[in-house]
């Protein structure tokens, strides 16, 4: 790689982590066809990630190391919004039986911070750490009727609004209209659109003289989430847990 420029180097490192996961662990020759990058050069990639520490080399297969466990936890354990939503959460999960999580904005998607499970929580793919658009999700709509809509526009035109769902939202115009209600709503439904099968109740969490700092949400099968529990009883547990967590970051 001496010749290679040091800013494609780095996006060529990253593309291959990104890959591996993907892959869920391979080998050169799966991550060469994967990206459609030469052999040589996806090999000299790994081996200097191996040597670093951030992917791991099991006889043929590499796989993508802890080290990462270990940046993302130092990031997380610096938010404050981690430690003040990290109970709420948990006690949001306890009461509604279901899926409750925390998210925030970084680079125009929405992350998961942290969840809990209560006892009749289904089965999804959210983890803490994994990345969604913000067009499909309640959480995400949440964070998009908070912002400017300046970036909203920027988001959009990045990461488009792609269908996960026959009722995922990808329209502009049909877009904003919900964002408008939202706001004036005070939290966000997710009606299938990322997920079928799934509803999700989301609401912000804005801090007294401050700015937007993330959103919480409950999600669970139609079949549970629905009816008065979907549109009064779900919705006020959250703004009630919001507001705990606006306090404690306020005052604490």
């Amino acid at each position: 790689m001496g010749e290679e420029n040091t800013i494609t180097a780095t996006k060529t490192s990253l593309r291959i982590i990104e890959s591996l996961k993907r892959l869920d662990g391979a080998g050169v020759t799966a991550v060469a066809d994967d990206l459609d990058i030469a052999k040589s050069t996806i090999h000299n990639h790994l081996q200097t990630l191996e040597g670093e520490g951030y992917v791991t080399n099991e006889g043929s297969v590499y796989r993508v190391g802890l080290r990462f466990l270990e940046l993302g936890e130092y990031k997380r354990n610096r938010m404050d919004i981690y430690e003040k939503a990290r109970p709420e959460v948990a006690a949001l999960a306890e009461k509604t039986g279901e899926m409750a999580n925390a998210a925030v904005e970084e680079h125009g998607e929405g992350v998961y911070i942290t969840r809990a499970e209560g006892t009749q929580a289904v089965a999804v793919d959210t983890y803490a750490g994994k990345r969604v658009k913000l067009h499909c999700t309640a959480l995400g709509k949440t964070i998009l009727a908070e912002l400017p809509e300046e970036r909203v526009d920027e988001i959009v035109d990045i990461h488009g609004l792609p269908a996960r769902t026959e009722h995922t939202i990808t329209d502009r115009a049909e877009l904003k209209s919900e964002l408008a209600e939202i706001r004036e709503r005070g939290y966000a439904y997710d009606r299938e659109e990322r997920l079928s099968g799934l509803r999700c109740v989301a609401a912000p969490i804005v801090p007294e003289g401050g700015e937007f700092v993330g959103a919480l949400s409950v999600s669970g099968p139609t079949t549970r989430i629905e009816g008065d529990r979907f549109h009064e009883e779900i919705p006020e547990l959250l703004r009630s847990a919001a507001n705990v967590i606006e306090i404690n970051l306020v005052y604490s």
